[in-house]
């Protein structure tokens, strides 16, 4: 329990501060917007360029293993999107945020800790694997899913590849080759940006959980949490040892890295959009705390804990 606390401590810590400096008046509330900007448009994009740039990706592909997780992770988007749309009234990107919420994994701060601490060097390899492809993944299906309904063909593409996901993620891949002769400085300024990534992201939710609060109320917030911590492992855990083959760690680090709380890519693209900030923000927060509880039960049922 105690290790666990420690591992998500750092999350809560910088949320707060964001919250702290706002409810003192230090940060203004377009502080908040500003940081989620500069978050969406280059942190994000560089860490994006630099993931896929630099991954190692095996030449025969691990099928199951991709099946396993990505397969529990459509699942529970397409439940989160149904219950905000049918329950909650949701819709628009509203629903999208809902869904990405609950889909999307805190894999910087509680995946990579925890499932290192689990399995050592036997998860550096099938961890490294969906680390470089959860994100843009994840991204690439909610930025199509808010910006492909109703939308011609032509200014749908527009929007796509202007889009500072879209950018990063297909100029990183196009720089695989071409990696070695890249120049150092430029590593450097692309390291130095996608660093601030996460630290200015979660100062950014600090400040909207000050101006939200619960605004949405639990119960969306609640859902999506049970979607993330319980129901998305659950669904990876069934697939990744009953249905398909693959070595013990490999299938303890698709479990853990699905129950890792929401990540913060949810309220970054909430704040994109601006619609489901309060969904996203209180999902996050709830989803961050239960999952105190939570991974150490998923880590004692894979008798890593």
């Amino acid at each position: 329990m105690l290790s666990s606390f420690l591992i998500v401590l750092p999350v809560f810590g910088l949320i707060a501060i964001g919250y702290g400096a706002r409810w003192l008046k230090l940060l203004r509330e377009t502080t908040g917007e500003g940081l989620s900007d500069f978050v969406f448009v280059l942190a994000i994009p560089c860490l994006l360029f630099k993931t896929l740039a630099t991954a190692t990706i095996p030449p025969d592909q691990p099928w199951g293993y991709w099946i396993s997780y990505f397969a529990g992770l459509a699942v529970v988007w397409v439940i989160a999107q149904l219950v905000a749309r049918h329950l909650f009234a949701r819709k628009g990107p509203e629903l999208v945020v809902s869904g990405f919420a609950a889909a999307q994994s805190n894999t910087v701060f509680v995946g990579i800790p925890m499932i290192l601490k689990a399995y050592g060097e036997a998860g550096a390899v099938p961890l490294s694997l969906l680390l470089a492809v959860h994100l843009p993944v994840t991204m690439t299906a909610a930025t199509l899913l808010a910006e492909g309904k109703g939308t011609s063909p032509l200014l749908l593409l527009r929007r796509l590849f202007t889009h500072p996901i879209v950018v990063g993620i297909l100029l990183g891949s196009a720089a695989r080759p071409f990696v070695g002769m890249l120049p150092a400085p430029l590593w450097s300024i692309v390291d130095l940006i996608a660093g601030a990534a996460v630290p200015c992201a979660l100062v950014s939710l600090g400040i909207a959980l000050r101006r939200y609060g619960l605004a949405s109320g639990i119960a969306l917030p609640a859902i999506l949490s049970f979607l993330k911590l319980i129901l998305h492992p659950l669904i990876v855990f069934l697939l990744a040892t009953k249905v398909f083959a693959m070595p013990v760690a490999w299938a303890g680090v698709a479990v853990l890295f699905a129950a890792c709380p929401c990540g913060i890519n949810a309220y970054l693209f909430a704040e994109r959009y601006k619609q489901g900030v309060a969904d996203a923000s209180s999902a996050i927060a709830l989803s961050t705390g239960l999952s105190l509880f939570t991974t150490v039960g998923w880590l004692t049922f894979l008798g890593v804990g």
